[in-house]
């Protein structure tokens, strides 16, 4: 009795179309680095706010965040109370080091150009944690801050400051 091992005919070509699918479909995301960048620029923001809330309760001082379209940089008012503004001192980073941006001044800045933040604005920490958007007055509403090509939005919440994704 003769025996023949193999594939047939059609189970080649089903796997070919297959393969043909795949490699239209998935392989091209994983060229796509922006989608990562973004992902990972997205968790950084998230990281960086609670890190600005966290220091406004540690050290009795109001932290300022600036939003732009291409970086955030974070400020603390040199002296403690509630209506101190948060003046030209930077807030030095967990490492210790001002800034992985080129400037002086604490600052994240998005990967690439193709990433950006929105909307622009600037708000702040005070000593307690909750936020503000002007120094000395609570905000009356949350925060949101988009990141383009990210799958969600970065919130602040108005009454806690908590710092979260939808």
């Amino acid at each position: 009795m003769n025996r023949s091992a193999g594939f047939t005919l059609v189970e080649l070509i089903m796997t070919m179309i297959i393969i043909g699918i795949i490699s239209a479909v998935a392989i091209p995301r994983f060229f796509d680095t922006d989608v990562f960048k973004s992902k990972g620029f997205a968790d950084q923001v998230q990281a960086t706010l609670r890190y600005a809330q966290k220091s406004a309760i540690a050290q009795h001082r109001n932290v300022c965040v600036v939003v732009t379209a291409s970086d955030i940089t974070l400020k603390i008012a040199s002296t403690s109370g509630a209506t101190s503004n948060c003046n030209t001192t930077d807030l030095i980073s967990p490492a210790g080091q001002p800034s992985d941006c080129p400037s002086a001044t604490y600052k994240i800045c998005t990967p690439s150009t193709a990433i950006t933040l929105d909307p622009a604005a600037t708000f702040g920490f005070d000593a307690l944690g909750k936020p503000f958007d002007t120094v000395g007055k609570p905000s009356v509403a949350q925060n949101t801050i988009t990141i383009s090509g990210a799958t969600n939005s970065i919130i602040v919440e108005a009454e806690t400051g908590y710092v979260h994704s939808p």
